[in-house]
C-alpha cells in the first residue's frame, strides 16, 4: 500500500522557519522524483520544489528560491522541505508528491499539511 505521510506543519510567525517532512512507504523510493506542492485557499495548486531520485538535482519556484531547501534521505525514505524567512504569502496546505522517473503514470500524493504564517 502506497503511503505518503506529511508532518511538521503548523503556525509560525513571519520571518520564522519550519521544516515539513514526508515519509514514504509501499514503493521503491529511490525510483521516484519527489516534490512539494502547495495550495492556498482559493488558489490553484503550485509546484514549490522538486528533487531528483538521487537527490543531486533540485528545482524551486521563483517565489521560494533562496528561502526554501528540499532534500531527501533515500535510506529513510523521507523528503524534507526546510522553509526559512517565511512570509504570510507562504500560507497554504503543503502536499508531498512522488513521480516515477521512468513512467509518469505512477504518481502519488500525500494528504497535505497546513502551514500558516501569521503574527
Amino acid at each position: 500500500q502506497v503511503q505518503l505521510v506529511e508532518s511538521g506543519g503548523g503556525l509560525v510567525q513571519p520571518g520564522g522557519s519550519l521544516t515539513v517532512s514526508c515519509a514514504a512507504s509501499g514503493f521503491t523510493f529511490s525510483n521516484f522524483a519527489m516534490a512539494w506542492y502547495r495550495q492556498a485557499l482559493g488558489k490553484e495548486r503550485e509546484l514549490v520544489a522538486r528533487v531528483s531520485s538521487s537527490g543531486s538535482v533540485t528545482n524551486y519556484a521563483d517565489s521560494v528560491k533562496g528561502r526554501f531547501t528540499i532534500s531527501r534521505d533515500n535510506g529513510k525514505k523521507i523528503v524534507y522541505l526546510q522553509m526559512n524567512s517565511l512570509k504570510p504569502g507562504d500560507t497554504a496546505v503543503y502536499y508531498c508528491n512522488a513521480r516515477n522517473v521512468v513512467d509518469w503514470r505512477y504518481e502519488y500524493w500525500g494528504q497535505g499539511t497546513q502551514v500558516t504564517v501569521s503574527s
